[in-house]
């Protein structure tokens, strides 16, 4: 069975919700899962090096500060959360090759598409506290997400 955000928000009410601000690209409607968090605003490097190793069904949260002038999200790097167990990627940011991301089984949430790729300088905080849309993100907590919107919390939920 799919989660479903208003499901959880209504069985658990100390849950957070994230702004409004997201769309949903991937071909997992819905996903959920610890998270791990980055801070990048226009270099995708970290991003590439956290979805090329081991996820164990992780969700990367990325603060790109909102930065519209680059994408940090590929195909290439999308496919490699799939190989390497991702659940999802939650970007502050934006996205590309979402014709082909669509169909990966990868969950996706963005602030929308552009075009042109990032640099890679190796530049970003991984594990750091990062904020935007209302919420604070830490290592460790939990994202809950489908077309409804995101909810985060302190602890994994169990909906049954």
């Amino acid at each position: 069975m799919e989660l479903s955000t208003p499901d959880l928000s209504d069985a658990f009410p100390e849950t957070k919700a994230l702004e409004p601000i997201m769309t949903n690209y991937g071909g997992k409607s819905s996903f959920s899962g610890p998270i791990e968090t980055l801070q990048c605003p226009d270099d995708n490097s970290i991003v590439k090096e956290q979805l090329n190793s081991e996820g164990n069904g992780k969700i990367l949260i990325v603060d790109a500060g909102g930065i519209n002038t680059v994408a940090l999200l590929g195909d290439l790097i999308a496919e490699a959360g799939v190989k390497n167990n991702w659940s999802g990627i939650v970007i502050n940011g934006y996205i590309r090759d979402v014709d082909i991301i669509r169909t990966l089984d990868l969950g996706v949430q963005a602030l929308g598409t552009f075009p042109i790729k990032s640099e890679k300088r190796g530049l970003g905080d991984l594990g750091v506290e990062v904020t935007f849309g209302g919420l604070t993100f830490k290592p460790g907590q939990y994202v809950y997400a489908d077309n409804n919107g995101l909810l985060l919390s302190e602890k994994e939920l169990n909906s049954s």
